[in-house]
């Protein structure tokens, strides 16, 4: 699911805090300016820039490091747009509960 590592990506914050050796300021890098148009694919990017940092050096362990991320997010500072469609939609929904 590319979806998920675009809103992992989003969140460097939670990035960097799941896996410290991830640069503070990748998301001033124009491939990672707009999480959701990553050229060559969200996970494989994702992939790279955890390997580069020390991380997954057999390969991303995707469901080892999306729980491992998710713990960390904070829903209002993701920059994914898609991640804020959703996070928006599940608050509208909840709001007229």
């Amino acid at each position: 699911m590319e979806e998920l590592e675009a809103w992992f990506l989003g969140d460097v914050d939670a990035l960097r805090q799941a896996y410290p050796g991830v640069p503070r300021f990748l998301h001033r890098k124009a491939r990672y300016r707009d999480p959701d148009s990553v050229k060559g694919g969200t996970w494989e990017a994702m992939e790279q820039v955890l390997r580069r940092s020390g991380y997954f050096k057999e390969g991303l362990r995707k469901i080892e490091a999306a729980r491992h991320i998710a713990r960390k997010m904070d829903p209002a500072r993701n920059r994914s747009k898609s991640f804020c469609c959703f996070r928006d939609a599940i608050a509208g929904l909840t709001a007229t509960r």
